[in-house]
């Protein structure tokens, strides 16, 4: 049994990013992220996609050996 996602608003979007709503809109108009259309101008953010941006934008740390300067991945 599949589960359906739960769709977000762009003003729910932009709470869980901690952005203002201007951010998930630019998002969706460059197609930076996938989105659901709902006819007319009403579009929702699949909680998956939202989960797949912040994912993409993660950087993990790097580990550094301070004895020699130099870096280690």
């Amino acid at each position: 049994m599949s589960t359906i996602d739960r769709l977000l608003t762009v003003d729910e979007a932009a709470a869980v990013l901690g952005t203002k709503p201007r951010f998930p809109r630019r998002l969706i108009a460059e197609r930076r992220i996938r989105f659901v259309k709902l006819g007319g101008r009403h579009v929702r953010i699949p909680e998956s996609a939202l989960r797949e941006f912040i994912a993409s934008g993660t950087v993990d740390p790097i580990r550094v050996n301070w004895a020699g300067g130099r870096v280690v991945a």
